[in-house]
């Protein structure tokens, strides 16, 4: 059972092994992270990716053979989340309010040069140059709309509109990563939370305009996307639970016919309702094909227990009764005839080093068996003090000891605001201590084999 939430988030050298176990070390840009395993040149990695698609509830290349897409969420990048970046105060807690702010106090102009700044440090070629380190395929690109659509010219696009998702698209293609793009904050906001963007507002439902600017929206990336192969799918709509799941399964059709007019070949994903998927019924009956649902199940978070070996144990293992966890998802699944993407869970924070990184391996390894893509939430966090401690919600941050800045952006000074963006850029980094080694083995760990 899925539960709600606020915010669905070849072995290496022996001796890089040992120092990951022991001394959970900090990843930089400077010679000094010899730890870290040394990225394979651009030139030597893939590039150009076949089609997927999906059939039969399964992920499919195209020579309709099974993927198992292994993914992470490039959370707080194209779509600002401010816990994730150590940031929060005097109210600027969402994207919305931080841009209102530097409007008022810099114009806009400048608050889309610091945006740029902002964007172009948090994701860079050494981020980039990790995902295949850790037998990652996949990344889910949260994105709001404003990226695209100019926000003051509406069913327009910005001039430099596909600038970004043609960038994460190239950079992923050339390491063989697939991307699955998520219109994580729609124009009016689909939910009351700050991850839609603008919180306190969900005002896409009960506004046409909103959704008819939504349909245009993704027109406009379908045609766009509609013969690149590197792109996994669309995820149309992120955890838009400001409305009834009967509402949900209707608006989402009137969308998924809209991009399918426009590209008969990408998987088109369906998202869940924090209460499940059955108001859509089964997917060939209303014409629906190559799609997929999407939940985020959380484990041990957000009222799902705590977390620790038991909850992920009967998720991942099915519960005392053989029946529920991931087997009642497979056997619903089953009788939709539909694929699934698991696009957000977290499977490593707070279990500790050891612990976290079996953990994260069996989850995927668990939902790959199940024929299911999946994305961690998320790949990056970083705070004030830094350090991954017992684990952080963040597959990297942070070096503990080097500290980010927490500013307060109604008085902080242009300077400093640009100094933190660069910050994003350049900070040590601070890898969850096992995943490299467990996303390596060649056999995966037992941590269900303990004593219970």
């Amino acid at each position: 059972m899925f539960t709600t939430r606020l915010r669905w988030v070849a072995v290496l050298l022996t001796g890089l092994l040992t120092s990951l176990v022991s001394a959970a070390p900090t990843w930089a840009q400077s010679a000094a992270a010899s730890s870290v395993p040394t990225p394979a040149p651009v030139s030597a990695l893939r590039a150009g990716l076949p089609m997927l698609h999906t059939a039969g509830g399964r992920w499919l290349d195209a020579d309709a053979q099974p993927v198992a897409l292994r993914g992470i969420n490039l959370g707080n990048y194209l779509m600002q989340e401010f816990w994730m970046m150590g940031q929060g105060s005097a109210g600027i807690d969402d994207q919305c309010k931080l841009e209102a702010v530097l409007d008022r106090r810099f114009g806009y102009a400048e608050r889309e040069r610091l945006y740029r700044l902002f964007r172009d440090n948090w994701m860079s070629a050494r981020d980039w140059d990790l995902l295949p380190q850790l037998k990652l395929n996949l990344v889910r690109l949260p994105f709001i709309y404003s990226v695209l659509e100019d926000e003051r010219q509406p069913y327009q696009l910005r001039a430099d509109a596909w600038h970004y998702l043609d960038q994460v698209i190239a950079e992923a293609e050339q390491r063989g990563i697939y991307v699955i793009l998520d219109l994580h904050g729609a124009v009016g906001s689909q939910g009351w939370e700050h991850h839609s963007g603008c919180a306190g507002k969900n005002l896409y439902w009960s506004t046409p305009e909103y959704q008819q600017r939504t349909i245009w929206l993704w027109q406009q990336i379908a045609a766009r996307y509609r013969d690149r192969g590197a792109v996994a799918g669309y995820s149309i709509l992120n955890e838009p639970w400001g409305t009834t799941p009967e509402n949900l399964a209707q608006v989402m059709g009137t969308l998924y016919s809209a991009i399918r007019a426009i590209d008969p070949n990408h998987v088109i994903i369906l998202p869940g309702h924090h209460l499940g998927i059955d108001a859509y019924g089964k997917p060939a009956e209303h014409g629906q094909t190559n799609v997929a649902f999407e939940m985020h199940p959380y484990p041990g978070h957000f009222g799902w227990g705590k977390p620790g070996l038991k909850v992920h144990r009967d998720w991942l293992q099915c519960g005392a009764d053989g029946r529920s966890g991931v087997c009642e998802w497979k056997t619903r699944l089953a009788a939709l005839d539909a694929a699934f993407f698991v696009g957000e869970f977290q499977p490593w924070a707070m279990l500790g080093p050891q612990l976290g990184g079996q953990i994260m391996r069996v989850s995927y390894d668990t939902y790959a068996e199940n024929g299911w893509a999946s994305a961690a939430w998320a790949y990056k966090l970083v705070s004030k003090r830094g350090g991954q401690g017992q684990g952080t919600w963040g597959l990297v941050t942070n070096a503990r000891g080097a500290t980010i800045p927490a500013l307060d952006f109604n008085t902080a000074s242009l300077a400093s605001i640009e100094n933190l963006f660069r910050r994003f850029g350049s900070v040590p980094y601070e890898l969850q201590p096992t995943a490299l080694r467990w996303m390596n083995a060649p056999v995966a760990p037992t941590p269900f084999q303990q004593k219970k």
